[in-house]
């Protein structure tokens, strides 16, 4: 597996299925106890075009439920799949199978929804040299799911927390008295940290790129201010060193217009928080055919 779909640690999916399971089957599943628990196999299928992602967490749940399952998946992580793929088969205990289903379907619905929206964005940009980025805007307690469903989808990651970036908007700007004031007091104090500044002005801008930071965020800026934004960034002394970024409000018909306008990300809290979950389901027996 590549760097890129490299899956949070083991120690973190099993706390995120422990919690899954623990809400699902409580004091214990009373349906799943009307099986006889004989050896059963099972199928998962996508019943949409998508992206598929959560393999991790999918298997995380069987084998909490049995050590000895057998998984084989007919796909890759991240793979684009047709409606109508059965995209892995299961071989376990009947009990178990039925149990968890449920909690492993979740996770494998929520990831790939969020992979798929990611892939959209990301083709919609395609050939414009721009990244797709996500933001913190995700399910509580799945951030680092989320994000690496973000990856899954070709996009990036923006900052995974409020502790391994400095990011300066208006309010920490409006407090410090100027944004070359912030941005001093951000270095002075976590010189280690990659630091984003968000300007609201061309002349914010302009001491953004004088005082140097990691990438300027140039929210709310209409098609004018952007493109002006873009060739005061690109041109000399600045050369286009610092990345500009554009977020907040954008959407799928108006993202490729953005990305031509030639900034180099656009974060989409969609990705994560607007969320539309895949169309899977998983069936004991044999697949078909």
């Amino acid at each position: 597996m590549s760097l890129r779909l490299r899956p949070p640690a083991a120690a973190d999916i099993d706390a995120d299925v422990a919690r899954a399971l623990a809400e699902d089957i409580g004091a214990g599943d009373v349906t799943a106890a009307l099986l006889p628990d004989v050896p059963e196999v099972a199928y998962v299928l996508c019943k949409e075009d998508a992206v598929v992602c959560g393999r991790p967490w999918f298997d995380a749940c069987h084998r909490a439920l049995d050590p000895q399952v057998r998984i084989e998946w007919r796909i890759a992580e991240g793979d684009h799949v047709r409606a109508g793929t059965v995209v892995a088969t299961l071989a376990g205990r009947s009990r178990a199978l039925v149990t968890g289903e449920r909690s492993g379907l979740n996770f494998l619905q929520t990831l790939s929804g969020t992979a798929t929206t990611t892939a959209a964005y990301v083709r919609a940009v395609s050939g414009t040299g721009t990244r797709i980025l996500d933001t913190r805007k995700t399910l509580p307690g799945l951030r680092q799911a989320q994000k690496y469903a973000v990856r899954a989808g070709g996009g990036d990651n923006h900052r995974m927390g409020l502790y391994d970036t400095v990011m300066l908007k208006e309010n920490h700007v409006r407090v410090a008295g100027s944004v070359t004031a912030a941005i001093a007091a951000a270095r002075a104090q976590s010189p280690g940290l990659p630091l984003v500044v968000e300007v609201e002005t061309l002349a914010q801008l302009r001491e953004a790129l004088d005082a140097g930071c990691e990438r300027i965020l140039i929210d709310d800026f209409d098609t004018g201010m952007r493109r002006e934004a873009v060739r005061l960034a690109r041109g000399a002394p600045y050369d286009g060193r610092i990345p500009l970024e554009v977020s907040g409000g954008v959407d799928l018909d108006m993202v490729r217009a953005i990305a031509t306008d030639g900034v180099d990300v656009i974060s989409i809290g969609a990705l994560t928080k607007h969320l539309r979950a895949v169309d899977l389901s998983m069936k004991l027996g044999p697949p078909p055919g």
